[in-house]
């Protein structure tokens, strides 16, 4: 099949297909004018690297993964697993970082609010008083 029909069958753009090919992930024959053709295996194989980008892993990634599906074996199952593991392990560490930023940006947001509603307050010294972090939270526009 041609990569119009593949990009079609597998839910994909051909550009996406055309980009797994150039990362190693995919493979084509090329007819004698240089159009690429595919198996139906192909469909199969666009549909798995979709999921693993869905996990969030890299062309790279999936690159390494790949034996396991090539050449299955004990060793490339347990390679496989044990680089899974290692990209679990970074996400869960991406994760914990992203949650630590939201609780700050919440805490930031928090004294933002507790200004604006002091601002709000009959005027009286402390309203315009930097809060305990020394910094003053005006978020007004000029």
């Amino acid at each position: 099949m041609r990569i119009g029909e593949l990009a079609s069958r597998a839910g994909v753009s051909v550009r996406s297909v055309r980009y797994y090919e150039e990362q190693g992930l995919l493979a084509s024959t090329r007819s004698p004018s240089g159009q690429r053709h595919y198996t139906e295996s192909e469909v199969e194989r666009v549909a798995f690297i979709q999921m693993l980008y869905a996990a969030g892993l890299s062309s790279r990634t999936i690159s390494e993964l790949l034996p396991c599906v090539d050449a299955p074996s004990e060793v490339n199952s347990d390679a496989a697993l044990e680089r899974m593991e290692q990209e679990r392990e970074r996400l869960s560490a991406h994760i914990e970082d992203l949650t630590r930023t939201r609780e700050t940006l919440d805490e930031v947001m928090g004294r933002a609010r507790e200004y604006r509603e002091r601002m709000r307050a009959p005027a009286t010294p402390a309203t315009t008083a930097p809060d305990s972090s020394g910094a003053l939270l005006d978020c007004r526009t000029a």
